[in-house]
C-alpha cells in the first residue's frame, strides 16, 4: 500500500463518476458521492469536513454536450418512422479527492488542479462527454493514483506553486481594487487616457532634461580638467625656473 494522505479520488460528469481510484475500503466513497449530488454547477472549489477527513471538490462550470431525447414516432411520406431527437445540454465536470484532515488544503487542491489539467488534455469534450459510469477507470484510474502519489511526495514544490499563485491573485486583486477606486471617484476612461498622454510627455521631458544635464556635467568636467592641467604645467615651469636660476639654465 502506498501513501495514506490522499485516500480516494474521482472525476465526474455531472453526477456520473467516470473514473475513480482508491486503495482503501470504507464509507468515504458513498459520502463523496452524496456530496457530489449537492454541488453547485459553478466554477469553484469546495471542501467539506467529516470525521478527520476532508472532501475536496473542484467544479468546472457547464460545457455544451449533445444529448439524445426520448425516441418519438413520426411519419415520413405516410410511413411510420422512429426518430431520435437531439438537444444541447449543459453539464459540469467535478474533480474530487478525499484526504486526511492533517494534510491541509494545499496538497488536495494541487491534486485537483493537476488532475483537471490532465483529464482535459486527454479527453476534452470528446470521449468524456458520452462515457458511462466508471467506463474510464482502466484508462484514467492509474493517472489518479499517479497524481495522488506525486502530490504527496512533493509537498515543497506544491507549497512554492501555491505561494506564486497567491502572489498573482494578490496582484490581480490590487489591480481590480485600483480600477474600482477610480470608477468610484467618477473618473472616465478618457481622463485616464489623457493622464497617460501626460505621463508620456513628462517622461519625454525628463529624458531631454537628463541629456542636457549630462552634457552640462561633461563640459564642467572638461573645464576642471583643463584648469588642473594648467595649474600642473605652471607648477612644473616654476620648479624648473627656480632650479635653473631663471632662464639661464644650461
Amino acid at each position: 500500500m502506498g501513501q495514506q494522505s490522499l485516500i480516494y479520488s474521482f472525476v465526474a460528469r455531472g453526477t456520473v463518476i467516470l473514473a475513480e481510484y482508491t486503495e482503501f475500503t470504507g464509507n468515504f466513497t458513498s459520502i463523496a458521492s452524496q456530496c457530489l449530488q449537492k454541488l453547485p454547477a459553478t466554477n469553484n472549489k469546495f471542501t467539506y469536513n467529516c470525521d478527520g477527513h476532508t472532501f475536496n471538490y473542484l467544479v468546472e462550470e457547464g460545457f455544451k454536450e449533445k444529448i439524445w431525447t426520448t425516441p418519438t414516432l413520426v411519419r415520413y411520406e405516410n410511413f411510420p418512422v422512429i426518430s431520435r431527437g437531439e438537444d444541447m445540454d449543459y453539464r459540469h465536470r467535478a474533480y474530487c479527492v478525499v484526504a486526511v484532515e492533517s494534510v491541509g488544503r494545499q496538497i488536495p487542491i494541487a491534486f485537483l488542479e493537476r488532475t483537471k489539467e490532465e483529464f482535459t488534455k486527454k479527453y476534452g469534450g470528446g470521449k468524456a462527454a458520452t462515457a458511462v459510469a466508471n467506463s474510464l477507470n482502466r484508462e484514467f484510474g492509474p493517472k489518479l493514483k499517479e497524481q495522488m502519489q506525486y502530490c504527496v511526495d512533493h509537498p515543497e514544490e506544491i507549497s512554492k506553486l501555491a505561494k506564486v499563485k497567491a502572489q498573482v491573485s494578490e496582484v490581480k486583486g490590487v489591480m481590480m481594487e485600483n480600477i474600482e477606486k477610480v470608477l468610484d471617484r467618477g473618473e472616465k476612461i478618457e481622463l485616464l487616457v489623457d493622464k497617460t498622454e501626460n505621463l508620456r510627455s513628462q517622461a519625454q521631458d525628463f529624458r531631454t532634461q537628463g541629456t542636457t544635464m549630462r552634457r552640462k556635467m561633461w563640459l564642467q568636467n572638461m573645464k576642471i580638467k583643463l584648469i588642473v592641467m594648467g595649474i600642473i604645467i605652471a607648477l612644473i615651469l616654476i620648479i624648473v625656473l627656480s632650479v635653473c636660476g631663471g632662464f639661464k639654465c644650461h
